[in-house]
């Protein structure tokens, strides 16, 4: 069954018949410029509109509704659901899903943009977890079954937890005992498995979030398992939450005009990964391994396999994490020299470290630029940064929900002046988007800095409303 690709077989049968369309999209298949003279005009031809034979996404029952069960067979899920929008619209969908306005939902606070944006959505309230901390490395890694338990024993009335698995640095929380002890108490469980689209397809890696029971997550297939840009998957298992929700949250966050090009992707995607998963990634894992080792022979530079704490539950090998450190270089620095010297492009760069990701698409080639390049950094590039240690953050103080904070009146003040103010924003730094300081929250001093010397070290802020990146929205009145 899963050397099959009924959707992608069934859009390479309707670009078969030519026909003549008075439909949308309004290239009419044929329209030429520079953009399909470059990308060529096939994608062109099988950019198209829903149609009987091609079947509708919001409310599939041919073609895309057997994709979809294939999808879900792949990943030991009883539903799945093709997403255009990303992994945010799945991620949007899954807390709207578990979770009425007011229904309190654990988070680690390490979680992506998205998932602050579907608590403004939903209304749900935050329960904040901080996430174990390598003091090493100055990372977040995954969340602890016993700070799951003291959340539960401080605030029974929980209706859910969610859970990255893996963060973006690779570590993997003991998913299975946490969906274990939150079924008990009949909690929902919601997994963002954005970069875990690989799990499923070797056994030296963790194991996938539906295979260990929870109730839904969203996967980002685009992101390791070779799909296009922005299509992922979202996925169901019945036991907690109805298929009627997800549909009907789904049909607020998606968009009606499917791309197809998008959706035959996963389709080939999926059959790739299960027919050809073991022997790719057997390689790929190999490529690694000889990569970490040749990487940890060079002075000043440590890969995180080889150092990460005891604290680490379990790992992804795909995420290539890169401690610059020794050298005397801040990981935004390190991230900009290979960039620009030697157009190496990561994933993301922090205080201390540079992460790539390794995925199907992979060559030796590539893995040899990258120790050349560090090689040559070891020896031309020594540093005198005063590196801030992450540790030095503190959790920040939930002062008002997201929601009623997004909401909120704001007035825009002096970043300097803003010391206990209640942000009337969110700020992270991106990639990897994940918030240093969500709206609702108290700014501190620490944070302060820490802001100013990611302006020093041209980190990507985002969030701002003041892109010189001098002020700060604060919530007007009562809470400022």
């Amino acid at each position: 069954m899963q050397n099959k690709t009924p959707l992608f077989d069934a859009l390479k049968n309707y670009h078969k018949t030519d026909i003549v369309s008075f439909d949308v999209p309004g290239h009419k298949k044929r329209f030429q410029n520079e953009f399909s003279d470059y990308v060529g005009h096939k994608i062109i031809e099988l950019d198209t509109n829903s149609m009987k034979e091609l079947d509708i996404l919001n409310n599939p029952t041919g073609v895309i509704r057997e994709a979809h069960q294939l999808m879900a067979d792949a990943y030991s899920a009883d539903e799945a659901f093709f997403l255009v929008n990303g992994t945010t619209s799945g991620i949007q969908t899954m807390v709207m899903s578990a979770c009425n306005p007011g229904d309190k939902i654990i988070l680690p606070r390490n979680v992506h943009k998205s998932a602050i944006n579907a608590l403004i959505l939903s209304g749900a309230t935050p329960v904040y977890i901080d996430p174990e901390v390598d003091e090493t490395l100055g990372i977040s890694l995954g969340i602890s079954v016993e700070k799951i338990k003291e959340a539960l024993i401080k605030d029974p009335d929980i209706k859910a937890v969610f859970i990255i698995n893996p963060t973006y640095y690779g570590a993997v929380s003991d998913l299975e005992e946490i969906i274990k002890i939150c079924h008990e108490k009949n909690m929902v469980v919601l997994v963002d498995e954005a970069h875990g689209a690989h799990f499923p397809f070797h056994e030296k890696f963790p194991k996938n979030a539906m295979a260990l029971g929870a109730d839904m997550s969203a996967v980002s297939i685009h992101k390791t398992g070779g799909s296009l840009t922005q299509s992922s998957v979202l996925f169901l298992n019945h036991r907690r939450i109805k298929q009627e929700r997800v549909k009907n949250m789904l049909n607020l966050t998606q968009t009606t005009s499917a791309s197809y090009l998008l959706m035959t992707s996963l389709d080939v995607a999926r059959k790739t990964l299960v027919t050809q998963g073991d022997e790719i990634f057997n390689d790929l894992l190999e490529m690694i391994s000889k990569f970490r080792e040749e990487l940890n022979s060079i002075p000043g530079i440590r890969c995180f396999k080889s150092i990460l704490s005891d604290k680490l539950y379990d790992f992804d090998d795909t995420k290539i994490g890169i401690n610059l450190h020794g050298l005397g270089l801040t990981g935004f620095e390190g991230y900009d020299i290979l960039r620009e010297k030697y157009n190496i492009q990561m994933e993301l760069a922090d205080t201390h470290n540079i992460l790539g990701i390794a995925s199907i698409g992979d060559t030796w080639e590539d893995y040899q630029k990258l120790i050349d390049a560090l090689k040559e950094m070891a020896e031309n590039y020594e540093g005198n940064n005063q590196l801030i240690d992450f540790n030095e953050l503190e959790s920040l103080e939930l002062v008002v929900s997201p929601r009623d904070a997004f909401y909120s009146e704001t007035e825009s003040i002096p970043l300097s002046e803003a010391i206990g103010k209640v942000s009337g924003e969110s700020i992270m730094v991106y990639p990897p988007g994940i918030p240093l300081l969500i709206q609702g929250e108290r700014i501190t001093k620490d944070l302060i800095d820490h802001i100013y010397f990611l302006k020093e070290q041209k980190a990507v802020i985002t969030g701002m409303n003041d892109k010189t990146l001098n002020n700060i929205s604060i919530l007007k009145g009562e809470h400022r």
